[in-house]
């Protein structure tokens, strides 16, 4: 990044700062809802350190980084929320992207130096499914503000396109459909694109990192054809953002 890059690219980060920090301050009950949430659970018990979530990895970013790609994921779980940690994709999702990128050498992609890593709302809870029963414990307000921050968290993305001009992998898109999760952001992203905000040829669309379904997924239909890696995750990104955004 040039220096001028670099500040936009710092305004960003504060943007996000700005969004969590009003959510923190629009639901200051938010912390002991989710820790209510996970003590009625079935699942292991934890405390919650951190009720939304920023991205710290963003700060290790520096005028000298060489980004390549914008990854979307979908909210900051257990390892992510840690104080130790507050970092996005540092569990066993993480992990299994980590080792994507260390195998496709063609990318020509870091995960841990190339890649910045954004969610659909910075709001934790145990698993993404687990964002409805939060909205039920707090909620219409609740469920107003995590619908908020799916429209700032796609305007983000948009801002960050906006400086870096990269690839965008928008990762878990079965939420994204008409009454999932992430509905909101999918309407919002949409929104952008067909306002020229967010290019849609570098917009693509994938299932998740978690449980292997990304790696599964590209590997069936890498069998189709003879095509490189690359050119079988720009189709496949590329039908599934036609079939979920319909741009």
């Amino acid at each position: 990044m040039n220096k001028q890059e670099y500040k936009s690219f710092c305004e960003c980060r504060d943007k996000f700062r700005a969004i969590v920090e009003d959510i923190k301050n629009t639901l200051p009950d938010l912390q002991k809802i989710q820790q209510h949430l996970i003590d009625t659970r079935d699942g292991p018990a934890y405390q919650v350190d951190t009720p939304v979530v920023y991205n710290t990895a963003l700060d290790d970013v520096d005028e000298s980084a060489e980004i390549r790609l914008i990854l979307v994921g979908d909210n900051p779980g257990r390892r992510e929320q840690m104080s130790e940690n507050r970092r996005y994709l540092v569990g066993p999702s993480g992990k299994i992207a980590e080792n994507f990128f260390k195998r496709e050498t063609e990318l020509m992609i870091d995960f841990r130096k190339n890649v910045i890593i954004l969610n659909k709302t910075p709001a934790h809870t145990p698993r993404t499914i687990e964002l409805k029963e939060l909205c039920v414990i707090g909620g219409e307000k609740m469920k107003q503000v995590i619908d908020d921050s799916q429209i700032k968290m796609a305007r983000l993305l948009a801002d960050f396109f906006c400086v870096l001009r990269v690839p965008v992998w928008i990762t878990g898109y079965s939420e994204m459909k008409k009454r999932g999760i992430f509905e909101t952001y999918a309407a919002e992203t949409q929104d952008l694109i067909r306002r020229g905000d967010l290019d849609k040829n570098n917009v693509f669309l994938y299932r998740h990192f978690s449980m292997n379904q990304f790696t599964i997924d590209l590997r069936k239909k890498t069998r189709l054809d003879d095509a490189c890696v690359a050119e079988t995750l720009r189709r496949i990104g590329t039908g599934y953002r036609r079939k979920i955004l319909d741009v």
